[in-house]
């Protein structure tokens, strides 16, 4: 039971409510019931979630294991535990369940797989396990894998999931939709014959078993008798579903997000579910988070600018006591390469001024291709950088061999783990015979993994003799390891196994064969696993397997101190001191796919609000006049959002060397004046007209306007699509 919170603990707590912002304090100290916090970036998210927590147990009196709090990074889980324990000692808030969605989820499962097609011991499919199974289907179906695609198929079935659509339930209206639809049906069988679910199942199963299982569902819903839920905006349907069904008892549903974030559509999230919220819950309490306390008052104005010629939205308005700060720097460059120079002689400067740190700077893109020329950059300039989203940790060949190794021992009926380090490192067992091991495995209705450790008994095996001399022994051997080690498991710690496994195969002499730095780099990844597995020596190997199996990019950031290359999208939930945002070309930034789809401009512009809301003290804006294609230089047209932004919050260099909108700015990186390009007094390409390219061909005009003395034409190309000109650079041909 939970001791009495005594009365100096009660007035701790509710002098840190004393310190809380108006619009804060409303949110903490809101009455029972449903409640919708929307805040803006920067305005203490996080301390209100917490302030929430330590203000229901210590004036409310809800008991901690009341409290479920769901969030989307383990990042963020740690830190509100934390925030949590620094102001509640940690035995008063034992039981209080904080996590993400998929590791609180995982957690119901296991405790109520019962009621579940799977085991308790069930392993979660990584990325490439998933994607390898479906592909192995596709084949077996013998299907034109140039027209189904693994990772297209696979991509129909997360969505399918996300909506909570079933193989059976799953829509018809194409020859394509049935083809996926009898591919994720096969697909779901194979993964419960393996005693595995990918990430989406486990929020599908959770959310289908609290819907169809009243008493689970009471159960969960009444113990909860608060739940608060973190960056609302990005919740898919099923995640709806699920924190809808969690509070069904007691509808103290305490919900934190910023719809003007959204910008994670492509996985699933869905904005729309605030509007849902406010459907489902018409009597919930309203609060608005619009204080900053992260960026200087320019930037925020900036991100004012553009987001508000966002389309039906609720508007508020950031604010900050830090200060105006600087104007935001805009730098066009005459190309992609300069725009790369740019950035790094920037940051190498306010660095060498002792300004900033190098750690204190990001850069930001839309897509990771752009990523190349700013790495180069910073070669060629001999600086470090921290690359985000590229070959992450948990996607290295070593780290996902070990992992496999450890998911083995825990599952046997693991076929994706099996597969992967049978013959690692290299033991005489081919193709052929893996697939024979699964025929047996199949005429016997049991897993490839019960044969093999029934081969371990070597001929006394009733299986020996479905293989050949050459293949049975190796089989066997391997089978004896996999016996050893599942025994161990049951005494000894994770890291032990660990450091057992490795030794028994002799993993280390297999990466590090040459000596080469190549290897020795490969061998370190293992020992930073190590360190990792070294966290959990108290604890179990599901939740070792759970935390490897959810953890996200952002989670793996490293600390040391150099600039941090990543995707508008990876920048979610960061911030620094100085931000460059390079791409601010019309294609790039709003992307081009998003030209004629109302929705995805929406949340491109979201995105770039994101972005600039990063910085904390000083943003920079760039584009280049040309990038390279097709292994030549085309011309580009600034993003359409920098239109949105208040002109007099901008200075800068065009490559004419004139000032941007704002003060002349002298500054040794204005390019040297290349003239003007000729203006052009009317509009003379319109709609429909069909024109010429030198380079594309033949095309027809979509939408012509006049801006800046220049016309502007959108034009559809049948060899590379739609592209957006400048008359007066263009040459284009009426045809």
């Amino acid at each position: 039971m939970l001791c009495q919170v005594d009365r100096a603990f009660i007035m701790s707590a509710m002098d840190f409510l004393d310190k809380l912002n108006p619009g804060q304090r409303k949110a903490v100290t809101a009455q029972d019931g449903p409640v919708l916090v929307v805040a803006g970036p920067g305005s203490g998210k996080t301390r209100v979630l917490t302030q929430r927590i330590v203000y229901l147990i210590a004036n409310q009196g809800v008991r901690p294991w009341q409290i479920l709090a769901v969030t989307f990074t383990n990042k963020a889980a740690k830190e509100m535990g934390e925030r949590v324990k620094a102001i509640i000692n940690e035995q008063a808030i034992e039981g209080m369940m904080i996590g993400t969605f998929h590791s609180i989820c995982a957690r119901i499962l296991r405790r109520e797989s019962e009621h579940l097609p799977l085991e308790s011991n069930f392993v979660i499919f990584d990325s490439d396990d998933q994607q390898s199974l479906v592909k192995s289907i596709i084949r077996e179906m013998n299907l034109n894998e140039k027209l189904y695609r693994a990772s297209s198929v696979h991509a129909a079935i997360s969505r399918a999931k996300n909506d909570l659509i079933f193989p059976d339930d799953y829509p018809i209206n194409t020859y394509r939709d049935e083809v996926v639809k009898r591919v994720y049906t096969e697909y779901q069988k194979r993964l419960i014959a393996s005693n595995a679910v990918d990430f989406d199942d486990i929020l599908v199963y959770t959310a289908r078993l609290l819907e169809e299982n009243p008493v689970v569902r009471d159960k969960y819903a009444q113990r909860f008798r608060h739940v608060l839920v973190d960056e609302f905006q990005d919740t898919n349907l099923a995640q709806y579903a699920l924190v809808k069904h969690l509070a069904s008892h007691h509808k103290n549903i305490f919900c934190v997000g910023d719809p003007d974030q959204s910008i994670y559509a492509w996985r699933g999230a869905d904005y729309r579910n605030i509007r849902r919220f406010e459907q489902d819950f018409p009597d919930a309490q309203t609060v608005l988070l619009e204080q900053n306390y992260r960026s200087r008052q320019n930037i925020l104005d900036v991100a004012m600018g553009v987001i508000d010629r966002a389309q039906n939205r609720r508007k508020k308005r950031l604010f900050s006591d830090r200060g105006a700060g600087e104007k935001i720097f805009f730098y066009e460059a005459r190309d992609d390469f300069g725009e790369a120079s740019f950035v790094v002689d920037t940051i190498a400067q306010l660095v060498a001024s002792g300004e900033f740190e190098p750690k204190d700077c990001a850069v930001m893109y839309r897509t990771n291709a752009m990523s190349r020329l700013i790495e180069e950059a910073f070669l060629q300039a001999r600086l470090p950088y921290k690359l985000v989203g590229a070959q992450r940790f948990y996607g290295r060949r070593e780290v996902k061999d070990v992992i496999a190794f450890l998911r083995l021992v825990h599952n046997p009926s693991d076929e994706a783990a099996l597969g992967r380090v049978i013959n690692i490192p290299p033991r005489g067992i081919g193709e052929k015979t893996l697939t024979t091991l699964h025929m047996v495995a199949r005429q016997n209705n049991v897993s490839a993994g019960a044969i093999l450790l029934d081969l371990a008994r070597g001929a006394e095996s009733p299986h020996y003799k479905s293989f050949t001399g050459r293949a049975a022994i190796p089989l066997s051997d391997f089978g004896g390891l996999l016996s050893n080690w599942i025994a161990y498991s049951k005494t000894e710690t994770v890291p032990e196994l660990f450091d057992r496994i490795l030794r028994d195969v002799n993993y280390k002499e297999y990466i590090v064969d040459d000596n080469s730095e190549e290897s020795l780099d490969r061998w370190e990844n293992v020992q930073e696993l190590k360190r990792l597995a070294m966290e959990y020596s108290t604890r179990t190997m599901d939740e070792f397997l759970e935390n490897v199996a959810l953890v996200a990019d952002q989670d793996t950031i490293t600390d040391s101190n150099a600039p941090t290359l990543l995707t508008l999208h990876a920048a979610k939930g960061l911030e620094y001191s100085v931000v460059f945002i390079v791409g601010l070309d019309d294609g790039m930034i709003p992307h081009s796919r998003s030209f004629d789809e109302p929705e995805q401009m929406e949340e491109e512009r979201r995105l770039f609000y994101v972005g600039i809301t990063r910085a904390k003290d000083r943003l920079y804006l760039l584009r280049a006049i040309q990038r390279g294609g097709r292994g030549m230089a085309e011309e580009t047209y600034p993003s359409r959002f920098i239109d949105d932004i208040p002109s007099d919050l901008l200075v800068g260099k065009t490559r004419t060397g004139r000032s941007i909108r704002g003060a002349p700015l002298d500054t040794k990186w204005s390019l040297p004046s290349s003239g003007k390009p000729a203006t052009v007094s009317s509009a003379q390409y319109k709609a429909g007209t069909r024109i010429r390219h030198a380079m594309w061909g033949e095309g027809i005009v979509l939408d012509s306007r006049m801006q800046d003395g220049d016309e502007i034409v959108d034009v559809v190309f049948e060899s590379v699509g739609i592209k957006r000109l400048a008359a007066s650079l263009a040459n284009l041909q009426i045809i």
